[in-house]
C-alpha cells in the first residue's frame, strides 16, 4: 500500500511540474501529462512498481471521462449544429477511416491493428480544441462553430466504435458477421432495461439524493460504478468503461446534471491524470527505427490529410477559403478518446504495445504541432493564402441579400442581441447591412426585409461586397480582439470617414482599439454598471418585473 501510495506522489508530482513547463509554451495539459510518463518510463528516471494498482486507477479515470461525456451529451444537440457539420463530419470520418486502414494495411499491420489505427486517426481532441478557441475568445467564429458541429459528430462515432470494440474479448482475434450481431443484441437489451430504469426508478433515486450535494455525489458515483460493473458481467462482457458512458447519458435529461458534472470533473480530473501519465510510462521506443516511418505517415494523415480533406469539403459546401482553412487547421490532431481506444485495445489484447506506442507518438506530434497552428492559425493562413485558392467555394444566392445601392450606410456585424438592439434603434429608412453566419439569424433577417451576408467579416469578399469603404458606421458586437483591429486598420486605410463601434471584454483591448482608431469601444461590464445605475439614479428600481418581462420577450 506503501508503494502505491508513493507511486501516486511521483506522478501527480512529476505532472504538475511538466503541466507549468508546459502551460507557459502555451501547450495543452495533457501533452504534458504524457511526456511527463515517458520521462518516467522509457527514459528511466524512475520505476514504477504498482502498475496493477494503477492500471486499476487509470481505469477509474477513463470510466469518469466516458461518464461525463455521456452526462454532457445529448441526441438533441444534433438538431443545433447545422447540416453542413454534420455533413462534413460524417464525410471527414468516413474519408479519413478508410485512408487510414488502407495506409495501415500497406505498412504491414494486420488487420485488426489497422481497425483500431485507423479509427484513433478518424477523431479530433474537443479539450484541446475547445480550451484554445475559448482562450483565444474565437468560439463565436463562423470556422469554429463548424470545427465544434464536427467534433460533436465525431464524439457520437467515438462513443459507437468504443462500444463495439469492447464488446469482443481477447480471444476475438478475428471478427465474425455472428459477433456484430451478437454485440448489437445483447446492446440493445441493454439498452432497452436502462431506459426503462431511467425512466422508472432512476427519477425517485435522484429527488432523494438531490436534497444534498454531498447526497447526490455520492449517488451518482454509486451509480456508474454499478452500471459499470452490471456491464461488464459476463453475460453482457462489455467493458467497465462504456457502462460509465451509459450511466451518464441515462442522467443527462435531468437538471441535476448540470450539479452532478461539477462535483465529479476534479476527481475525474485526478484520475484521468493517472491514465495519461500511465500511458507515457507504457509507451516502448526501444525499436524506434521500425516505428518511426508509420508514426511520422500517420502524423501526416492527421496534420496535412485531415485538414486537406475538411477544406475540400467546405468548399463543395460554398465556403470561402478562409474558413475553410480556419476549421481545417482546428482538426488537426488525434483526439484524447484515441488514447482512450488505444487503452481499451490493449486491455482487450486486440493491440499490442508496438501499435500503441506509434499511436502516443502521435498524439505528442499532432498535439503539439496543431496547438501550435491554431493559436497562431491567422497568421499561418496568411502565410498560405495565395496558394490555397482552389479551396475557395462559392457562396449560394440565398445567402446573400441585398437590396439597393449600398452608400453612407451602416454595418452591423453580428446579429444576436447586441446586434439586434442596435437594429430596433436605427430610424426607419436608415439603409443597413447585418454581417452574421447564424442561419436562425438570417432567417430571422430575410423575414424582415433587412440586408444580410451570411458568413464571416474576416472573409475579404464579404467586406467588399458590404461597401466598407462607404459605410457611414460600422458596428462590431463581436469581441475578437484581431479581427476587430484588422477591421479598424481596413477603414482607416479605405474608409476614414466612417465611424467605428466595437466590443471588448477585457479593459487593455479597449485601450488597444481606441489607440488603433475606434470612436467608440463597448466593454459590456462597464455598460451594464451603468445601465444598473442609471436605474438607480432615476428611481426605476421598482418597475424591474417590467423590464424583466420586456426583455424576456425581446430574448425569446
Amino acid at each position: 500500500m506503501e508503494r502505491v501510495f508513493f507511486d501516486i506522489t511521483i506522478i501527480i508530482l512529476a505532472a504538475s511540474v511538466l503541466s507549468i513547463a508546459f502551460r507557459l509554451f502555451k501547450q495543452p495539459q495533457i501533452l504534458a501529462y504524457i511526456t511527463a510518463g515517458i520521462l518516467l518510463g522509457p527514459l528511466g528516471l524512475f520505476t514504477l512498481k504498482s502498475t496493477d494498482s494503477l492500471h486499476m486507477l487509470a481505469q477509474v479515470g477513463v470510466t469518469l471521462v466516458l461518464f461525463m461525456l455521456g452526462l454532457e451529451l445529448k441526441i438533441k444537440d444534433l438538431k443545433s449544429i447545422g447540416v453542413v457539420a454534420i455533413l462534413a463530419g460524417v464525410i471527414q470520418i468516413i474519408a479519413t477511416f478508410l485512408g487510414g486502414l488502407f495506409i495501415a494495411i500497406l505498412l504491414g499491420f494486420s488487420y485488426v491493428s489497422s481497425l483500431y489505427i485507423a479509427i484513433a486517426l478518424t477523431f479530433s481532441s474537443t479539450i484541446i480544441i475547445v480550451k484554445i478557441l475559448s482562450d483565444k475568445r474565437d468560439l463565436a467564429s463562423l470556422s469554429s462553430k463548424i470545427s465544434i458541429g464536427i467534433l460533436l459528430i465525431q464524439d457520437f462515432f467515438a462513443v459507437i466504435a468504443l462500444i463495439v470494440l469492447s464488446a469482443f474479448s481477447q480471444n476475438k482475434g478475428v471478427l465474425t458477421p455472428f459477433d456484430f450481431v451478437w454485440v448489437g443484441i445483447k446492446g440493445a437489451w441493454f439498452g432497452i432495461w436502462l431506459y426503462i430504469v431511467s425512466k422508472t426508478v432512476l427519477p425517485f433515486l435522484i429527488r432523494i439524493s438531490s436534497k444534498s450535494t454531498e447526497m447526490l455525489f455520492l449517488f451518482s458515483l454509486a451509480w456508474v460504478f454499478s452500471i459499470a460493473a452490471l456491464i461488464s458481467m459476463p453475460f453482457l462482457g462489455f467493458s467497465i468503461e462504456i457502462g460509465g458512458f451509459l450511466a451518464g447519458l441515462a442522467l443527462a435529461s435531468y437538471s441535476e446534471h448540470f450539479q452532478i458534472s461539477a462535483r465529479v470533473r476534479p476527481l475525474r480530473d485526478f484520475f484521468i491524470t493517472i491514465f495519461f501519465v500511465l500511458l507515457g510510462v507504457e509507451s516502448t521506443f526501444k525499436h524506434i527505427d521500425t516505428i518511426l516511418i508509420p508514426v511520422l505517415v500517420f502524423s501526416g494523415i492527421v496534420l496535412v490529410g485531415k485538414p486537406f480533406l475538411v477544406m475540400q469539403t467546405l468548399a463543395a459546401f460554398g465556403y470561402k477559403k478562409r474558413t475553410s482553412f480556419l476549421t481545417g487547421i482546428n482538426l488537426a490532431q488525434i483526439s484524447e478518446f484515441s488514447l482512450i481506444l488505444v487503452f481499451l485495445g490493449t486491455k482487450l489484447g486486440h493491440i499490442g504495445s508496438e501499435v500503441s506506442s506509434i499511436l502516443t507518438l502521435v498524439a505528442i506530434i499532432t498535439f503539439a504541432f496543431s496547438t501550435t497552428l491554431i493559436i497562431k492559425s491567422k497568421k499561418v493562413y496568411k502565410s498560405f493564402e495565395k496558394y490555397i485558392y482552389v479551396f475557395d467555394g462559392t457562396k449560394r444566392k440565398e445567402e446573400i441579400e441585398l437590396e439597393g445601392e449600398l452608400d453612407d450606410h451602416v454595418v452591423i456585424i453580428g446579429g444576436h442581441q447586441m446586434g439586434q438592439s442596435v437594429l430596433d434603434a436605427l430610424e426607419d429608412g436608415e439603409k443597413v447591412v447585418v454581417v452574421d453566419f447564424d442561419p436562425d439569424i438570417v432567417k430571422k433577417l430575410k423575414a424582415k426585409g433587412i440586408n444580410f451576408v451570411f458568413g464571416d467579416i474576416e472573409d475579404i469578399d464579404i467586406q467588399e461586397q458590404i461597401k466598407l469603404d462607404k459605410a457611414k458606421m460600422v458596428i462590431s458586437t463581436i469581441p475578437d480582439l484581431e479581427d476587430n483591429l484588422e477591421l479598424i486598420r481596413r477603414l482607416n486605410h479605405e474608409n476614414k470617414k466612417a465611424k467605428i463601434v466595437v466590443m471588448a471584454y477585457e479593459t487593455n483591448e479597449a485601450e488597444a482599439l481606441y489607440k488603433a482608431g475606434a470612436d467608440y469601444v463597448v466593454l459590456p461590464h462597464l455598460a451594464g454598471g451603468r445601465y444598473i445605475a442609471k436605474l438607480i439614479k432615476e428611481n426605476h428600481l421598482g418597475h424591474l418585473e417590467r423590464f424583466k418581462v420586456k426583455d424576456l420577450a425581446f430574448l425569446r
